[in-house]
C-alpha cells in the first residue's frame, strides 16, 4: 500500500543561521513535511509560492524585498502560515488572539513541535483569513513597510520617460525585463517583476498570474474562458490578460 505524500512547507527566512537551524528542527519535529521552497527574501518567497503552492509556510516577519507580513497578505487563505519573528510582548499579544502560530528566535525544539502539532490539526480545514491580523502587526512592528514606488524611469525609443506608476495599466513579465503598459505606449524596465512587487500598492495592483499584475482600478470585467480559466479585460487596452488558478479567488463574488 502506497503512503500518502506528506504536507508541502515554504520556509522563507534570511539569516543563514537560523534558516539550517529551522530546516533541522523541521526535519526532526515533522519529518513526513516536504520542504519545496526555502527562500532568502521576501520576494523569492512569493514567487516560489506562486510556483509550489505549498500547504504551510513558515515566514520571517522582517526579510529584504517583501516582508513576510506582505508575503502572507499575498498568499491570503491559500495556505497556513508560521511567523517567525525575533519580537515578543506586543507582537505576541497579537498573534495569541489572532489565528496564526508563530515562533520566537531563537527558535527552540519544544516550542516548534507545538506549531507543527497546531498546524497538523488544521491542515484538513481552509486556512484562516490574517487579514486583521496582518493589518495590526502592520501598524504595530517596526521595520515593516515600505516606501511606495511613485515614478518609474524607462527608456522609450531615444527617450527617458518618467512614469507615474498610478497611470500603469498592468505589468508583464518579459525574461530579465518588465513591460510596462499605459493607454498610450509602452516600455521596458530592467527590473523583474517579482522586485517591483515590494513596492506596489497591493491594495491598487493586484496580481492576478504569476507574471502579470494589473491595476485595480482599470479593471472593466473578469470573464471565464471555460471552466477552468479566467481573463481580464482593462480600461485603455486591447489586451485579454489571463487569471491563473491562484488568483481566482479575487474575482468571486
Amino acid at each position: 500500500m502506497s503512503m500518502s505524500p506528506g504536507p508541502t512547507v515554504l520556509i522563507a527566512e534570511d539569516e543563514p543561521l537560523m534558516r539550517e537551524r529551522l530546516l533541522e528542527l523541521l526535519a526532526q519535529a515533522w519529518p513526513e513535511a516536504e520542504v519545496v521552497l526555502v527562500a532568502e527574501n521576501g520576494n523569492d518567497a512569493w514567487d516560489g509560492f506562486l510556483e509550489h503552492e505549498p500547504q504551510v509556510a513558515f515566514l520571517d516577519i522582517r526579510m529584504p524585498g517583501l516582508s513576510g507580513l506582505e508575503v502572507a497578505e499575498r498568499i491570503g487563505q491559500q495556505a497556513h502560515v508560521v511567523f517567525v519573528t525575533a519580537y515578543d510582548q506586543y507582537a505576541v499579544d497579537a498573534f495569541d488572539a489572532g489565528a496564526v502560530d508563530y515562533l520566537l528566535k531563537p527558535v527552540q525544539p519544544e516550542r516548534l513541535e507545538r506549531a507543527v502539532a497546531r498546524v497538523r490539526g488544521k491542515l484538513g480545514a481552509h486556512p484562516s483569513d490574517l487579514g486583521d491580523l496582518l493589518h495590526q502587526l502592520k501598524a504595530k512592528l517596526p521595520g515593516t513597510r515600505h516606501e511606495r514606488l511613485k515614478w518609474l524611469k524607462a527608456s522609450v525609443g531615444r527617450q527617458i520617460r518618467v512614469i507615474d506608476v498610478a497611470d500603469v495599466l498592468f505589468f508583464q513579465s518579459d525574461a530579465k525585463y518588465t513591460r510596462v503598459v499605459l493607454r498610450d505606449y509602452e516600455a521596458l524596465v530592467r527590473i523583474p517583476l517579482k522586485d517591483l512587487l515590494s513596492g506596489l500598492d497591493a491594495d491598487r495592483f493586484w496580481q492576478i498570474h504569476r507574471g502579470t499584475v494589473v491595476n485595480a482600478s482599470v479593471i472593466a470585467a473578469a470573464e471565464r474562458v471555460d471552466a477552468e480559466r479566467m481573463q481580464v479585460l482593462v480600461r485603455g487596452s486591447d489586451e485579454k490578460l489571463p487569471v491563473s488558478r491562484s488568483f481566482a479567488h479575487l474575482f468571486r463574488e
